[in-house]
């Protein structure tokens, strides 16, 4: 039997949602204002000093289900794909989610770059049922959202 005719093995696998041991206590319950998803967001970003972009799952009350860091950058830059923004999101049953990134500088001003990426998280989620509801720039205390400025 040559090379050619061997077969292919092919694994089964299982895919998981692991909740970690923190959590955010929050009081509120509902989203009901990007505020209150920058509070949010503030309490798990913080003040780093590299790019994280991170996702909040909620259900269909705009309840906060899940929270993700789903790229930690550099001083300027986080590399952030669909594929990995909304796998959590679909594990997690969301209905939709808030994105949110910091920029380090401090300046919430968002970029170009922020822009077009905000724009294909929107068309993504689109296209798999799961809404975008909005895209929150933190800096120095501020933020800026992309929604509320008309940028999406």
């Amino acid at each position: 039997m040559s090379k050619k005719d061997t077969a292919k093995r092919i694994e089964i696998v299982s895919l998981r949602m692991v909740r970690e041991k923190t959590s955010l206590l929050y009081p509120q319950r509902k989203i009901s204002s990007p505020q209150d998803a920058a509070e949010i967001f503030r309490q798990f970003i913080g003040e780093f000093d590299r790019e994280s972009f991170c996702i909040l799952c909620l259900n269909t009350k705009n309840e906060p289900t899940a929270l993700h860091q789903v790229s930690f950058g550099t001083l300027n830059a986080s590399l952030v794909h669909p594929r990995e923004t909304f796998k959590l999101a679909i594990l997690a049953n969301s209905a939709s989610i808030i994105a949110c990134h910091n920029h380090p500088s401090g300046e919430p001003t968002p970029s170009q770059e922020d822009i077009q990426l905000t724009e294909r998280l929107r068309d993504t989620g689109t296209l798999i049922g799961i809404e975008l509801l909005d895209h929150i720039v933190l800096g120095n205390g501020n933020f800026v959202s992309l929604k509320e400025r008309g940028l999406m």
